[in-house]
């Protein structure tokens, strides 16, 4: 008789039916993520095991074990770079340039060392993070180590998930497959290699606010913010109020409304989406009002998470003059670029 494969025992504690059922614990999610980046197991597992956890919808355990069990074997520095923010992108933009770039320029400029990491291309008809640092002149960065490099340098730096792990991003290219996201889409944004104090998470879904401030608090992540942002990046919509839940450790959530910053509810969509506006509204050659909007308000929401501001209002506020104070050649090009848009398939 076959001997049961080791996984198996993942699987069936998800598919048993409804009444058997029940989500698995951190530490055999833990256990289970580090079987899969290993190579222990099966293709056929791990598309039965991905969709019986989308199927049941993710728990805060279950995300908090797969990121352990992901950064369990991170290939880090021997001296962690110091990071003080830890910013995650992963699902492009497709109705607005990506402004939250342009925070997070802002907060680099300041002194402010932010960590950035994502994926592109699971989606066709977005901009993606990786083709706009590219097309602005940033470095992507190829390892770690480079990445640590760039940080002493400038203070950012972009790394993609197919350096933190290669088999990540084979399954998160497994999208069109599948005809659903994985829940490798959701604790991919939770990695914070370097072990940044604070933690921004942007989600497309409502009701998965809970799920990643619950997996803070059993990281004893820091501080951590998540809101509802812009096509699912971590970008404040200025024309809409913005309920944000902030953690500290293992602390219960906090939950704030943010108000609107613009008095027109319509958001507007960019049927150009090239970098030209990008570049114009850094250097301050275009009066774009929602750009401004979207990118102070995303600041302040950072700067609320940081500490550095008390209250919504003095975090807008200090939003506003880090803006008004940024380095105009900051950036390291000087002329205009299109923005590619991914043209991969996916259903």
């Amino acid at each position: 008789m076959q001997e049961v494969h080791p996984f198996a025992r993942f699987v069936a504690i998800l598919g048993r039916g409804k009444t058997k059922q029940r989500h698995l614990t951190l530490e055999e999610s833990r256990e289970a993520m580090s079987m899969i980046l290993r190579g222990e197991a099966l293709p056929e597992q791990i598309g039965a095991f991905l969709m019986l956890l989308r199927l049941k919808e993710e728990a805060p355990e279950e995300i908090a074990g797969f990121t352990l069990g992901t950064r369990d074997l991170f290939q880090l520095p021997p001296k962690l770079p110091r990071v003080d923010l830890d910013w995650s992108s992963y699902a492009g933009k497709r109705i607005q340039l990506p402004w939250f770039l342009l925070s997070a320029l802002t907060l680099a400029d300041a002194g402010v060392r932010v960590f950035m990491h994502g994926t592109d291309g699971h989606t066709p008809g977005r901009v993606y993070t990786k083709a706009a640092l590219q097309a602005l002149g940033f470095p992507i960065a190829g390892s770690l180590n480079e990445a640590a490099s760039q940080l002493a340098a400038r203070n950012f730096a972009y790394t993609p998930l197919e350096v933190l792990s290669p088999k990540l991003r084979e399954l998160i290219d497994l999208r069109p497959v599948f005809g659903l996201r994985s829940p490798v889409h959701s604790f991919s944004r939770m990695l914070n290699p370097f072990q940044a104090p604070v933690m921004l998470q942007g989600i497309f879904h409502r009701g998965f606010m809970d799920v990643h401030a619950g997996a803070a608090q059993l990281l004893k992540q820091p501080r951590l913010a998540v809101f509802r942002g812009e096509g699912g990046e971590i970008e404040r919509r200025p024309n809409k109020p913005t309920l944000v839940w902030t953690t500290k450790g293992a602390a219960a959530p906090k939950a704030e409304t943010w108000p609107a910053l613009l008095d027109d509810p319509h958001q507007p969509a960019d049927s150009r989406m090239k970098l030209d506006e990008l570049l114009l509204v850094w250097r301050g050659e275009s009066d774009n009002s929602y750009a401004v909007a979207s990118i102070t308000g995303t600041l302040a929401i950072a700067l609320k998470t940081m500490g550095r501001a008390d209250t919504i209002a003095a975090a807008e506020t200090l939003a506003r003059q880090m803006w008004a104070d940024r380095n105009r050649d900051f950036l390291p090009v000087k002329g205009a670029a299109d923005v590619p848009v991914s043209d991969r398939r996916s259903a």
